[in-house]
């Protein structure tokens, strides 16, 4: 049996989002030299959203782009056939040498998507700092990573598994903690 409880609502999200906005423009006084990428699939979608509250507050566009980390998972299983990984493109269409790149994702748990999105990120050009900003952490790190921005910390059990439901993906916003009795 198990049970579900919702943790953030479509609203909780929302000034989550606003929140982590507000940190980026002041962490790093402005947007100029800040590009926020979207870790695929959800962290996609968080970025587009903290680029349209940025814009909204700054009256000018951050550039983004999306990273699908794919071929950098240690634990890589979406191959073809041949067992080659199965690649989707990375979307930066920016120089990231000297420029803040800002990671998002939706959870942070281990680290490991963390890490493979830093691989990605350095294969491209070396920029002047990474930040990450995530919409929930929930503990268990396997790596030494942090987050910058964090919408949400929630304490969790390895047995418990937390959801993030997206309206473009999942038809709702929602942060869901589920337990296995």
């Amino acid at each position: 049996m198990s049970q579900t409880t919702v943790l953030l609502d479509g609203p909780s999200m929302n000034r989550a989002i606003t929140r982590i906005a507000h940190e980026i423009i002041e962490r790093n006084k402005g947007i100029d030299e800040c590009i926020l990428v979207g870790i695929k699939t959800r962290g996609d979608f968080l970025a587009k959203r903290l680029a349209e509250r940025i814009q909204m507050i700054e009256g000018k566009p951050i550039r983004t782009g999306e990273l699908d980390i794919t071929l950098y998972r240690d634990d890589l299983s979406t191959k073809f056939d041949n067992g080659e990984p199965r690649v989707q493109e990375v979307d930066i269409n920016y120089v990231v040498e000297n420029q803040k790149i800002i990671l998002v994702d939706d959870v942070l748990y281990t680290g490991r998507t963390v890490r493979a999105a830093l691989d990605a990120v350095m294969d491209l050009g070396r920029p002047s700092q990474i930040q990450l900003a995530v919409l929930v952490d929930r503990g268990h790190r396997e790596l030494p990573i942090r987050a910058d921005y964090v919408g949400k910390n929630i304490p969790t059990s390895s047995t418990e598994r937390i959801t993030v439901n997206i309206q473009e993906v999942d038809g709702e916003d929602s942060v869901k903690l589920h337990k296995v009795d």
